[in-house]
């Protein structure tokens, strides 16, 4: 029990850290943004909130400007078990990619970070 409530503590502490130091988000044209949120309709991130490496993903959403959907596993039922039946473990953070009918299921904090730079970092848009 005191370790829980320490976790949590820790948690809570964690997410306003990163709210009170979060970086100034990726500026792009209009035109440039609504192709990024298209893009973003394939991807959801599946994630508890006090986590610090969903906090990371998190922050790197914000840097990039990047609205997309953040799905509870902790206290979402259906969204925990669509993560443990697709991605099989309920693991966060977690990328869930829908491309061409198929899913992807990406794991690691970095790998995540690196892939949402890779595809919406350098250009400012949703490159392909």
């Amino acid at each position: 029990m005191l370790l829980k409530a320490l976790r949590n503590g820790l948690g809570q502490l964690i997410v306003m850290g990163d709210a009170a130091t979060r970086p100034s988000p990726v500026a792009r044209s209009d035109a440039d943004q609504l192709q990024v949120e298209q893009a973003l309709e394939a991807l959801s991130l599946y994630q508890f909130r006090a986590c610090p490496f969903c906090v990371k993903v998190r922050r790197t959403l914000h840097r990039l400007n990047l609205p997309m959907e953040l799905r509870d596993a902790a206290n979402d039922p259906v969204h925990r078990e669509a993560l443990a039946q697709g991605g099989g473990d309920i693991k966060v953070p977690c990328l869930r990619i829908q491309s061409d009918g198929e899913d992807r299921w990406l794991y690691e904090s970095d790998d995540i970070i690196a892939y949402l730079n890779d595809r919406f970092g350098a250009t400012g848009s949703a490159a392909t």
